[in-house]
């Protein structure tokens, strides 16, 4: 009896001890990051833009106006002087200069294939704004420090990293690599100051690296802006092409 005994409660012991549940262990979530953009119906700006490449430098006074995820509208004046115009909008890029009397219209494969990135309307609006380039998705990949968040995206070939300030909420850098080719974008913003309820970018630079029939080009733009405005606003973009301007 007394071995009958201990053999019942050794075993009742190890049947209780296996009914126990068993906690599972839950992984921490997934790190958050936000970013504070420039959301609006009409943005209006007034900038110093600079062009170069590597055969020529040009400075332009820029007046620049967006309907959001519409048409971009700027015009380009030199000492008072109108020199050009350009009209953005989803299916194309105008570009009107009044001083050699000629337009070009570029459409967004054409640009995607020189620059092997795909461009379209809502990447050029948001490099204007100081915006996420590429929206957001569940695989991209979260690096919280102690200045600077990264976020890590990768869309096809192109691996595209975002240095948001931790502090401020708002994007400062992005570097954006081809793998096939190793064309490369780079963009920098700065001189944030207060722009309806949020904060806007007045300094920009974007660096273009990429591959030709010529050889390795490199062409940047920088904005300085001295005014910037977002409302509801309606806009007007005026643009016409003179009949007698040829097309290149």
């Amino acid at each position: 009896m007394k071995y009958t005994a201990l053999f019942i409660l050794a075993l009742t012991t190890l049947l209780l001890s296996c009914s126990k549940k068993i906690v599972p262990t839950i992984p921490p979530p997934p790190p958050t990051l936000e970013i504070q953009e420039i959301d609006f119906e009409y943005f209006h700006g007034k900038a110093r833009m600079v062009f170069k490449d590597d055969s020529k430098e040009r400075e332009v006074k820029a007046n620049i106006r967006i309907r959001k995820d519409s048409v971009i509208w700027m015009t380009f004046s030199v000492i008072g002087v109108q020199g050009g115009k350009a009209l953005i909008n989803k299916d194309s890029v105008t570009i009107v200069s009044n001083l050699d009397k000629e337009y070009y219209v570029f459409n967004y494969k054409e640009l995607s294939t020189r620059f092997n990135f795909e461009v379209n309307y809502y990447t050029i609006q948001s490099a204007i704004l100081g915006n996420l380039i590429s929206t957001r998705s569940n695989d991209d990949i979260i690096n919280q420090g102690p200045s600077f968040n990264l976020l890590e995206q990768q869309r096809g070939t192109v691996s595209v990293k975002n240095y948001i300030n931790a502090a401020s909420r708002k994007l400062e850098k992005v570097e954006m690599k081809e793998a096939d080719t190793n064309n490369s974008i780079m963009m920098n913003y700065s001189n944030f100051q207060p722009v309806g309820d949020k904060i806007f970018p007045f300094n920009g630079a974007v660096n273009i690296i990429y591959k030709t029939a010529k050889g390795l080009l490199n062409t940047s733009i920088t904005l300085e802006y001295n005014k910037a405005e977002v409302g509801d606003k309606e806009l007007k973009f005026p643009f016409n092409i003179p009949r007698k301007y040829d097309r290149r």
